[in-house]
């Protein structure tokens, strides 16, 4: 899958001007080192991604005024009833991430994979709670996440995700930028609503799944490591 096939046809079709396509296309490379750099300091693969071409805001309801940028998303999906991840990217945050923020983001969104595949291999997936706002949002999604410590061996990566994730993801700068050189321009926006961010996936969906059993032992390490780490934290 080429990762950005949705952005350079919504380029094609005037959607996206030829000044915000090129700095995209000059900066994804540190979208792409980033990945690398995941890999490499978590021993595990990193799931497909692609480059969505939009802006995404989220808000509690559809006649709330709160709302938040969504600069990154984690996606099951089922294909010709086959299980994939696919993790979301928005366009803003490569063309006015700093190179810090991008891979704390995607690192971000690489742990929410783990616990995704975690909840799959133990099939717990089937009655996630859903928050009624960004705030209990943010809360929740700190709360189930592995230790990003006990996943990436890697000092500097992880010193960008403690900075940028102390609870939930702010930068204020990244957003002045976003809004003043991607909303109000009137570049793509699509929104969404919380609960279509939550996983529902049927008993049958769940039973067809077939994960490596490696894959599975490796994730179950991680949990009880990071397990240990929080308690350590309690006490």
């Amino acid at each position: 899958m080429d990762p950005l096939v949705r952005f350079r046809d919504a380029h094609s079709k005037g959607l996206i001007p030829n000044d915000v396509y090129d700095l995209t296309l000059k900066r994804f490379p540190i979208a792409v080192a980033g990945i690398d750099r995941i890999e490499k300091a978590s021993g595990i693969q990193y799931p497909v991604a692609y480059v969505e071409p939009s802006l995404v805001l989220s808000s509690s309801d559809s006649n709330s005024y709160e709302y938040g940028i969504l600069f990154a998303r984690t996606i099951p999906v089922m294909f010709e009833e086959k299980f994939q991840v696919v993790i979301q990217v928005s366009a803003p945050l490569i063309t006015y991430g700093l190179k810090g923020t991008i891979h704390a983001i995607l690192a971000h969104e690489f742990l929410h994979f783990l616990e995704l595949m975690r909840k799959i291999s133990k099939m717990e997936l089937l009655s996630d709670e859903i928050s009624g706002n960004l705030f209990e949002n943010v809360y929740s999604d700190e709360t189930r996440l592995f230790e990003p410590k006990v996943v990436f061996k890697d000092r500097m990566l992880l010193n960008h995700i403690t900075k940028k994730f102390p609870a939930g993801f702010r930068d204020y700068k990244l957003e002045d930028k976003v809004i003043k050189f991607w909303a109000d321009r009137n570049l793509p926006k699509s929104n969404i609503s919380l609960d279509t961010n939550n996983v529902k996936l049927s008993v049958e969906s769940l039973s067809k799944i077939k994960l490596d059993p490696k894959f599975i032992l490796k994730i179950k390490q991680l949990e009880e490591k990071s397990l240990k780490t929080h308690k350590k934290k309690l006490y």
